[in-house]
């Protein structure tokens, strides 16, 4: 008899899941495979049921996913729930990305102005 929690396999709570994760990262298939190291067949029996996975690959697949192993056993009810915790990961991302252009565009324009200045202010009178 296979697990099941409240009439759902784990296999396939585990598969509805990591597509739903895929998606939410814009990967195909063979995009996750590739960052996971796995085969593009691989992913499409794992999504499928017809594979099941071990805990290095659960690993591999989170990272390439950047999420978190519990992740793949979340049950469908919980994911509303869930949902601002996915968002917020996401956020997380993008906002270290916001600041990261902030701090480079900083540092190139201002360090410009400053050297500009500086030589202006240097620059023997005519």
């Amino acid at each position: 008899m296979k697990e099941t929690v409240r009439g759902i396999t784990i296999r396939g709570l585990f598969s509805k899941n990591l597509r739903r994760l895929r998606r939410i990262a814009n990967l195909s298939q063979l995009a996750l495979a590739e960052q996971a190291g796995l085969t593009h067949n691989f992913i499409n029996d794992i999504e499928n049921g017809k594979k099941w996975v071990s805990a290095e690959t659960i690993g591999k697949l989170a990272f390439a996913l950047n999420a978190q192993p519990y992740q793949f056993f979340i049950a469908e009810s919980k994911w509303d729930e869930q949902g601002a915790e996915f968002f917020s990961l996401y956020l997380d991302d993008f906002t270290d990305s916001i600041t990261k252009m902030a701090k480079e565009y900083r540092y190139r324009y201002l360090t410009e102005d400053i050297h500009r200045k500086t030589a202006e202010k240097d620059k023997p009178a005519e």
